[in-house]
């Protein structure tokens, strides 16, 4: 339990909605605030990116509600999901919605928030850690490097019907950033790596996909652009996935701090 007056942390009040983030996976990565969420929570309704271990720090009583969106696979609907927390709310429940990463980074936060906010229903919004930082750096890769990249551009690789994301400028990003970190994309990396080698990026450029990543599962390979989605598949790389595109991927042969998992490839 979190001494939460010496902290001077905020009251999760009947009939609010906390909309948290957890992190990539591993619970140390939680931060205090979303502690005190899962200490206070009348409902804990959780996506399926949440780590196993940390919907068990929920306090002993609460409701859990799994409210998962994975693509490919039948998931409740977005407003269906806005909806209940709604409802939760408004029943007078303190409702603890918890999302792997950060929720405002390709976690639909900012939906649910803005429907909260029609709802008149209070809302706060903690951060988490994205995978496409913390993700990476228990993959050895910092994604920024005054020597190497001093910008990164984080995109969604999965549109709202399951096909790549309209509206994109793969040409733009790929002379505008050194660093490219692509979320959902492992089904259309093979097209991504397509575009962005049309638009200038060297077919040799590194890559470095990794699979539930910061979790004892974690898995790494390492390839270029031309062969990264023929590497994926022939190691049977598994989503969730975040995938790094340029030369801070090479600082991972030295900077692999979370040690060499079995079935990872270069």
């Amino acid at each position: 339990m979190i001494d939460s007056a010496r902290l001077h942390l905020a009251e999760f009040v009947p009939g609010s909605v906390w909309l948290v983030g957890a992190g990539p996976g591993d619970p140390g990565l939680l931060s205090v605030l979303a502690l005190h969420a899962l200490d206070h929570a009348d409902s804990v309704v959780y996506d399926a990116l949440v780590d196993p271990r940390i919907i068990e720090l929920a306090r002993p009583g609460a409701a859990l509600e799994f409210a998962g969106k994975r693509g490919g696979r039948p998931s409740p609907r977005q407003p269906d999901i806005s909806a209940r927390l709604i409802r939760l709310a408004q029943e007078g429940g303190r409702v603890l919605r918890l999302k792997g990463g950060d929720p405002c980074v390709f976690g639909r936060g900012g939906e649910e928030a803005l429907a909260l906010a029609a709802a008149h229903i209070p809302f706060r919004i903690v951060p988490g850690i994205t995978a496409g930082i913390g993700g990476l750096a228990y993959a050895g890769i910092p994604v920024t490097h005054r020597d190497i990249a001093s910008a990164v551009t984080f995109v969604t690789g999965h549109g709202r019907d399951g096909t790549m994301p309209e509206g994109v400028d793969w040409a733009a990003i790929a002379h505008g950033s050194p660093v490219i970190v692509l979320y959902m994309a492992l089904n259309h990396l093979g097209h991504i790596a397509e575009r962005l080698i049309a638009a200038g990026r060297s077919p040799d450029e590194p890559v470095a996909i990794v699979s539930k990543a910061t979790t004892p599962a974690q898995r790494v390979v390492v390839s270029t652009l031309a062969d990264a989605a023929a590497c994926a598949e022939a190691a049977r790389i598994e989503a969730p996935t975040i995938i790094a595109i340029g030369e801070v991927v090479r600082l991972r042969a030295a900077l692999d701090w979370f040690g060499c998992k079995a079935g990872e490839t270069a």
